[in-house]
């Protein structure tokens, strides 16, 4: 079976975005593949948070995914900084990677400029650090997003050019896994294409009923529709998205009937999104809830996920030593 490696930082809530997006494929995924997910830890420091929101943001970002449905006996949920044979991987793919390759990784660039009084070395070092997450369990596959696969191939590189130097065939190069190619994008609530945090234009899975239904009566519209059956501008469309998402074909096709009559009413449409968007999150809500409650079963899991995780990063990383040349451990 296929090895599925995959990580999110813990930067704060799950939206609605990134369970359509990612963690639905994660739970089809954990019935088809050897995955094993981790928490992104040491990749925040990159921009040097606190240590109560590191400790805070893990719990919270653990609960969530076992919420919507990551099963820890099928796909392990570990914390990175909990596995530190990756630093010793890390440090071998950095020897083997140049300054000038770093460097050229737009994602570095972007960061740098966002932040240009903080670019440290573990920023334009993530690609090797991220390399070091998946190659520790000689991955084959990982889930990303399309702004994620220079990073990917960075990953590549950094397998190839191991197995060149110390002439093996050590490494499987990772492919990428595509969520764009079967997972809903979920559009923002400004209008805009794509729902994400920078942007503010979430609903979260924490949020409750109140909230979702204040937010989406406060999603972007335009005067409504002019001529019957003409196309609906972006804006509607993405309204039209969320129907898609949360309710029946039967509702979806009322409120396009609706639409192509030019008799929509659009504060009509944004209750019946709210509240088919309530009844989605409502039960997720809850079990976050119940999990981020039980402190003990969250710290079994990750104490499981991580001896998992150990295990498997410790063989690899023994390989390595004895390849390079290094006495084992």
């Amino acid at each position: 079976m296929e090895k599925v490696v995959s990580g999110i930082r813990p930067t704060g809530n799950l939206h609605l975005g990134n369970y359509f997006g990612a963690v639905k494929s994660f739970v089809k995924m954990q019935n088809e593949y050897d995955c094993m997910f981790f928490i992104a830890d040491w990749h925040s420091l990159t921009t040097h948070p606190k240590p109560e929101d590191i400790q805070s943001s893990v719990r919270t970002i653990l609960a969530e995914y076992l919420a919507c449905g990551i099963n820890p006996e099928k796909a392990p949920l570990y914390v990175q900084s909990d596995v530190r044979e990756t630093l010793e991987i890390y440090l071998y793919l950095n020897m083997n990677t140049y300054l000038g390759e770093l460097e050229r990784v737009t994602t570095f660039k972007e960061k740098a400029r966002k932040q240009p009084d903080n670019v440290n070395a573990g920023l334009l070092t993530y690609p090797t650090l991220m390399a070091a997450d998946i190659l520790q369990h000689r991955a084959h596959k990982v889930p990303v997003g399309k702004d994620q696969e220079q990073n990917m191939e960075m990953a590549r590189h950094c397998a190839r050019r191991f197995n060149y130097i110390y002439g093996v065939e050590f490494f499987p190069e990772p492919q990428s896994f595509f969520f764009n190619a079967q997972a809903l994008k979920v559009p923002g609530l400004d209008g805009s294409g794509k729902m994400g945090k920078s942007e503010g234009n979430c609903i979260y899975l924490i949020d409750d009923d109140k909230t979702i239904t204040k937010k989406v009566m406060k999603a972007v519209t335009d005067n409504g529709p002019q001529t019957p059956n003409s196309p609906k501008p972006e804006v509607i469309e993405n309204l039209f998205t969320f129907l898609k998402i949360a309710s029946t074909p039967e509702t979806y096709q009322y409120f396009d009937e609706k639409w192509n009559d030019c008799t929509l009413r659009y504060g009509d449409l944004k209750k019946q999104i709210a509240a088919d968007l309530c009844a989605i999150v409502a039960p997720i809500r809850e079990r976050i809830q119940e999990y981020k409650s039980n402190t003990d079963l969250l710290n079994k899991i990750l104490e499981q996920g991580a001896e998992k995780a150990r295990e498997s990063a410790k063989k690899t990383l023994d390989e390595m030593r004895h390849i390079i040349g290094f006495k084992a451990l």
